[in-house]
């Protein structure tokens, strides 16, 4: 099992570069919905948060920060990953989660634009 390093980060730090893609018509109707429908649960949205906060990855901490069973926090962390708002990475027996700047940058930016 690799030694995860002080410095080493499962997720790249944030990209500053803003998200040019379309914040109005369709695509982003439909990036709205998909996007709302992934933080549509209290806990998904105390996830986001948590990760917010974070400036690295978190791997057992989540579990910790919610009074839900640890499968449960698994199947949220898995709508919150497809939809694009977090991304993971394996490590060894876990995964390590952090926000995906980028998608809540877009996200925040369609919100905005109501």
């Amino acid at each position: 099992m690799r030694q995860r390093a002080e410095t080493d980060s499962c997720c790249p730090p944030p990209n500053a570069e803003p998200d040019l893609r379309p914040i109005e018509g369709p695509e982003a109707d439909e990036a709205l919905a998909a996007l709302s429908k992934a933080i549509a649960h209290p806990a998904r949205v105390r996830i986001v948060r948590l990760l917010v906060r974070k400036s690295s990855c978190v791997c057992g901490d989540i579990v910790g920060e919610l009074p839900l069973a640890q499968s449960t926090v698994s199947q949220h962390l898995k709508v919150l990953k497809e939809a694009g708002l977090i991304r993971g990475e394996v490590d060894g027996p876990r995964v390590c989660y952090c926000i995906e700047p980028r998608m809540l940058r877009r996200f925040k930016a369609i919100v905005a634009g109501l």
